[in-house]
């Protein structure tokens, strides 16, 4: 059993806590670390769980950290963690800076260790289904809009809500980017509050992303198109549709959806399905398959790679957008 340590017992550091807590047939859950009293004090009182005074005693009783802190603080608490030679769990995005990401995936080639990034999207069980019918997507569009929360603000909507389905979209596109254009506005805080983006890839596949933390109504839907085929995924809902079209081999029936091409092109017949997605867990999901990772010494399915490439792409737009007029804190 792996013994770990958590970092960070803020709402969602709360969240993991209780469950690493259920995942007792993977992790001995020896204590956490957090200076803000309030929060571990909440923490305590909710799931009994030991209080650390300083990072350094944590590191020090755990094989594998949980590391839900502010993500300014992801850099310094991940590097001492890895030259420790403790696996690493980190919330995305992985670090604040590009720089500084790439300084962890050298410290992980280095120490040998595995750390798995929270890109939590990748375990959302209509992703999950729709992932098998997606075939070299050549048109995607991504809209993410959250009701205004001022606990993301720290960060620009493309590191706090976008970075989501860059690395959904990075991750179903293999070819590397080849443009990157977007805008973006800061409404209400200091940084942009809603943004868009157009990626072009190598490959001629095009993404438009739209991520607002202003809006009134929640959505987190992403469309894929194919060759014969386009896929709906509501990651808020949990739910998918695929629709498929396929050739005409005998008459159709009198109930099937048929296209027609014409110009003496054969017709086609469309298909849709709407799957029943059995609900899961897809935090509890990921924290589990890094226990496998670190138990079966595999890579982990969001890897540092994965985080370093999505935060790459997340600073491309950023800077497209500094360009367009918006501020952007320095120190992004």
């Amino acid at each position: 059993m792996l013994k770990i340590g958590l970092f960070g017992t803020g709402h969602l550091g709360r969240i993991h806590a209780k469950l690493i807590k259920e995942l007792d047939q993977k992790f001995e859950f020896v204590g956490f670390y957090d200076p803000n009293n309030e929060n571990a004090q909440k923490t305590i009182e909710e799931y009994q769980i030991k209080r650390f005074d300083n990072i350094d005693s944590l590191l020090e009783a755990v094989d594998c950290v949980d590391i839900v802190t502010p993500t300014i603080n992801h850099f310094d608490v991940a590097s001492k963690a890895i030259q420790r030679r403790k696996h690493v769990f980190i919330e995305k995005p992985i670090t604040e800076t590009v720089e500084e990401a790439e300084k962890l995936a050298g410290l992980i080639d280095e120490f040998k260790v595995k750390l798995q990034v929270g890109h939590v999207e990748r375990f959302n069980p209509a992703f999950k289904y729709a992932s098998s019918y997606l075939n070299n997507p050549m048109f995607i569009e991504a809209h993410r809009l959250a009701n205004y929360n001022p606990r993301g603000t720290d960060v620009p909507v493309v590191l706090d809500l976008m970075i989501h389905d860059l690395d959904v979209i990075l991750s179903v596109v293999t070819a590397d980017v080849k443009r990157v254009s977007a805008s973006g506005v800061a409404v209400v805080s200091e940084t942009p509050d809603i943004a868009n983006a157009r990626i072009e890839f190598e490959n001629g596949c095009v993404a438009n992303l739209t991520a607002s933390r202003i809006s009134l109504k929640n959505m987190r839907k992403t469309r894929f198109f194919q060759k014969d085929a386009y896929i709906s995924v509501d990651f808020l809902e949990k739910s998918a549709e695929i629709v498929k079209m396929t050739s005409l081999e005998t008459e159709p029936d009198p109930f099937d959806i048929v296209f027609d091409l014409g110009n003496g092109k054969p017709k086609k017949k469309i298909e849709i399905f709407k799957p029943e997605i059995e609900a899961t867990n897809a935090i509890k999901e990921e924290l589990d398959t890094f226990a496998q990772s670190i138990e079966n010494d595999t890579t982990p399915i969001v890897d540092v790679n994965d985080g370093l490439r999505a935060l790459k792409v997340a600073h491309q737009i950023m800077d497209e957008i500094k360009v367009n007029g918006t501020i952007i804190k320095e120190n992004i």
